[in-house]
């Protein structure tokens, strides 16, 4: 049986919608790294002590609510608009989308990140690429808290925002997602960068050859999603019948 039950999850994660899937989340996830590490390149180009600039934050933060309200609205009829890893696996650890269909979203979530971020420093020249830090005098546990936290309020907001419950939410469901995720950068850039999403951190780290704590943008972020959707799914609003653990939750509601 388990190998037959193998064979069908492969059949599904690779019919052709599975594929549109993958190049939706594939095209979301480019564009909206390319627009927030490109946003991070241009303002310290246009200030090099950034570091020391409030309105640096504030760039950065704005282009990480436009992008990732866009990129969600353009993926979330194909894809459900995920754009982040940390959902994909929120998603999968709820029973929405299978194990298999998770890895693949990843594969093309991470290609893409790091496809971004090569375009970025080719296009402008070898100029540097940034990586997510943390503060200095933050620990790489604390960093790690304070991203699974951010990310617990993002991937509530996907929930909610996708919820059939609600009704439909048109476009005013992507709109929130990245209202929170700008919030979010703007209440915690300094301290650990407010990535929220491994991809990003990973495609950055990848072009520019630095992984120091990189652990922090993967421990936390995929840990606060896991919690907050099974908070969602399991506690706040239950769902009526029990998730169905195909490809149903490919393009059901609406992700980051």
């Amino acid at each position: 049986m388990a190998p037959t039950a193998l064979s069908e999850r492969l059949k599904q994660s690779v019919t052709k919608h599975a594929l549109r899937s993958y190049l939706a989340e594939f095209i979301s996830t480019f564009f909206y790294v390319f627009a927030v590490v490109g946003s991070s390149m241009a303002s310290r180009k246009l200030m090099p002590e950034m570091a020391a600039n409030p309105s640096g934050l504030v760039i950065v933060a704005v282009a990480n609510a436009f992008a990732l309200s866009s990129t969600v609205y353009i993926a979330a009829n194909i894809s459900g608009g995920h754009v982040n890893p940390a959902v994909t696996f929120a998603k999968a650890v709820g029973g929405h989308i299978s194990v298999l269909t998770a890895l693949f979203y990843w594969v093309s979530q991470m290609l893409a990140s790091v496809m971004a971020c090569l375009v970025l420093k080719v296009t402008t020249v070898g100029q540097v690429v940034p990586t997510y830090t943390i503060a200095q005098e933050m620990t790489g546990f604390g960093a790690s808290i304070l991203e699974a936290l951010l990310t617990f309020a993002l991937v509530y907001t996907v929930y909610a925002a996708g919820d059939p419950k609600r009704g439909a939410m048109g476009s005013i469901g992507p709109l929130a997602i990245g209202m929170i995720a700008g919030a979010n950068v703007l209440a915690t850039g300094p301290f650990s960068g407010g990535s929220m999403n491994p991809a990003s951190a990973f495609g950055s780290a990848i072009v520019a050859g630095s992984f120091r704590n990189q652990a922090v943008y993967w421990v936390g972020p995929l840990a606060g999603a896991a919690v907050a959707g099974l908070v969602y799914d399991n506690v706040v609003f239950p769902a009526q019948t029990p998730p169905d653990s195909t490809l149903r939750g490919i393009s059901d509601g609406i992700g980051l």
